[in-house]
């Protein structure tokens, strides 16, 4: 649902079959398993039980190759701060 939604809003006159969504949704999960298993290690390594933006950071930065993980980083420090400033 999210991932079309995203579709629409960079391509709206694109579309997706059910199959192409099918793959599209099983990468964004392993990768989201991925991402998260490597920062649930980080905390343990460092004796904490809380997955914090750092855990998460340094995960992407470790998971993601080069620019992928510079933009990646960027967009979720926008979004933190976008979410702190709401509160």
């Amino acid at each position: 649902m999210y991932i079309y939604k995203v579709l629409k809003q960079v391509h709206p006159d694109i579309g997706i079959s059910s199959k192409a969504m099918s793959i599209t949704n099983s990468f964004v999960n392993n990768l989201f398993e991925r991402l998260a298993g490597e920062a649930t290690r980080l905390a343990q390594y460092s004796g904490r039980t809380t997955l914090t933006s750092r855990e998460v950071q340094t995960a992407v930065r470790l998971l993601l190759p080069g620019e992928l993980a510079k933009h990646a980083v960027s967009e979720g420090t926008k979004a933190v701060t976008k979410y702190t400033s709401s509160k």
